[in-house]
């Protein structure tokens, strides 16, 4: 299986059009590479410019918390004993306390 000399001249003729091709398709790889860095770039300085959302910071000293404005809510209103029991429902809260505590004084020591 030669190649005749009709195939040949059938070839050459199209020889620009393939070159043409092959040179479209190396530019559009490198087009499209470029794209995608350039929608890389402007996510990030979009990232950089907006408001990043504040992280959970947990419990301990980060988070401060007012149980005495509760408590003197609750006493300025007279509820003296709805204020006691906020405070033992509080599935967070570990104080322990003693109902006791206080209210008897040893004078004898």
């Amino acid at each position: 299986m030669a190649i005749q000399p009709i195939d040949l001249q059938t070839l050459f003729t199209q020889l620009d059009k393939v070159g043409k091709e092959q040179a479209a398709q190396k530019e559009g790889a490198a087009i499209q590479q470029a794209l995608q860095g350039a929608q890389a770039q402007k996510k990030a300085e979009e990232q950089i410019q907006s408001v990043n959302e504040a992280q959970n910071m947990g419990e301990g000293s980060e988070q401060v918390k007012d149980r005495n404005a509760r408590k003197r809510q609750s006493n300025s209103s007279g509820k003296r004993g709805h204020a006691e029991t906020t405070d033992e429902e509080e599935p967070d809260a570990e104080i322990i306390r003693d109902p006791t505590l206080g209210t008897h004084i040893d004078v004898s020591g």
